[in-house]
């Protein structure tokens, strides 16, 4: 053989050299785009609640039995869809009777659905938007507009995260002063427009840092408090996990509020109630019942107009079927605002919260209002008893020299020349109305 057969030799090995080279990074490359393929068995990946264990246990049993079917060849379907609807059945039952503190467990749910994933299966297109026009765009608070049926809504909605770096990125769904602003911003852009808007709430409060409060956080939600009665298009409000607090209701006045069956809603979580009541965390179990979060206890009290339902086990099992009910419950809601004016709206979105809460009125016609209460004031009497409920205390050091220089500095000014001050005092008058 001369040297060009060596030459070809050497090629062809090359060549293979090559192929297996390409055939070797492609395999690489299947191989991790295979991890992002849905998981067959999706109980490995969901996290399992203490009370949905034997629903868990129950479905890898029946996995387990239509695999044993599958490779023996046995047709053993129909003993398959009983257990299933046996199942089903279990998973109602269960979730018909959850406590307070199960409920708030399941709103906190790391699987259940955010406010990204119901936008983008509900709507036909989505845009987001970004900014709050002061140098920041809060990753918390997501806003955007979305086309629902041929319909373009504005969308806005607090954003968690899926895993700790997620959580981390979106500050685990609570929006700061930038985020609130951000919303603002958007909802005036719906109103000048005339889309209406949609808005999601799931956040444990507004984030309550040091930074925070630098940036005025009051001030913003108080500001959106103000400016959303104000706004002449329909507004919708849908709690789909957590609504905490002002960080909640900065976005959620709205004319119709719904809120999904396993979301909860409170003024301070249950951790921070047991924490100031009884100085522990222990407590939250009690502190949960007695804050009537659930979303029942929001319809009966008035507070919410309509609970969305959620497929059986909740919206974190099945998440592809909660869409369909929140995206119908929506459009309801929608038909129900779209033919009202303007003021109409302002009116009614007024109304519905004025009608909240109840009191006790106590007039002057009632009797019982100014009879005394002799048990009252028998403590009364006896807690005067005690010398600390009586004595005055010791003014200050200096306190007396200080009200001597009041007075002094104000024997040397002179209020006849200043009219805008009106009708001007001598200073020993003013003096003399300072000491009665």
């Amino acid at each position: 053989a001369g040297p060009g057969a060596g030459a070809a030799r050497r090629a062809v090995v090359a060549r293979a050299a090559g192929d297996g080279e390409k055939k070797s990074r492609a395999e690489w490359l299947l191989s991790f785009i295979k991890r992002f393929n849905p998981v067959d068995n999706r109980a490995e990946k969901v996290t399992v609640l203490d009370f949905e264990k034997p629903l868990a246990e129950l479905d890898k049993r029946i996995a387990e039995v239509r695999d044993v079917a599958a490779e023996n060849g046995v047709d053993v379907s129909e003993q398959v869809k009983e257990l299933e609807h046996r199942a089903v059945q279990l998973r109602l039952e269960t979730f018909s009777r959850l406590t307070p503190s199960q409920r708030l467990s399941v709103a906190r749910h790391p699987n259940r659905p955010t406010f990204l994933d119901i936008v983008m299966n509900i709507t036909d297109k989505w845009v987001e938007l970004h900014g709050d026009r002061a140098g920041y765009d809060d990753p918390a608070l997501v806003c955007g507009i979305g086309s629902l049926d041929g319909e373009s809504f504005m969308f806005i909605g607090q954003q968690k995260g899926r895993n700790t770096k997620e959580n981390i990125h979106r500050n685990f769904g609570m929006p700061t002063p930038n985020g609130y602003r951000k919303a603002l911003r958007f909802m005036k852009h719906a109103d000048k427009f005339g889309m209406p808007i949609v808005t999601f709430v799931d956040t444990p409060g507004a984030y309550a840092g040091k930074t925070a409060e630098e940036l005025g956080q009051g001030e913003a939600i108080a500001l959106n408090l103000r400016e959303m009665f104000g706004l002449s298009v329909p507004l919708i409000s849908l709690v789909i996990g957590e609504g905490g607090s002002g960080g909640a209701l900065a976005i959620g006045c709205s004319n119709i509020s719904l809120i999904m069956e396993n979301a909860v809603y409170y003024v301070a979580s249950p951790e921070a109630c047991a924490a100031i009541l009884w100085k522990s965390r222990e407590k939250s179990g009690e502190a949960t019942r007695a804050l009537r979060i659930t979303s029942k206890d929001m319809v009966d009290f008035g507070i919410f107009d309509e609970i969305v339902p959620e497929p059986p086990g909740a919206a974190h099992t099945d998440p592809m079927a909660a869409f369909p009910l929140i995206k119908e419950r929506l459009k309801l809601a929608w038909e129900q605002l779209r033919t009202m004016s303007p003021e109409q709206i302002r009116a009614q979105r007024y109304s519905k919260f004025r009608a909240m809460g109840r009191y006790v009125d106590k007039g002057a016609e009632d009797s019982s209002w100014n009879t005394p209460n002799e048990g009252a004031t028998a403590m009364f009497q006896a807690s005067l008893q005690n010398p600390m409920n009586s004595m005055v205390p010791d003014q200050p050091p200096g306190l007396s020299d200080g009200t001597l220089s009041l007075a002094n500095a104000l024997k040397s000014v002179s209020l006849e020349d200043d009219d805008d001050l009106g009708e001007a005092k001598p200073s020993n008058v003013i003096l003399q109305d300072i000491s009665q």
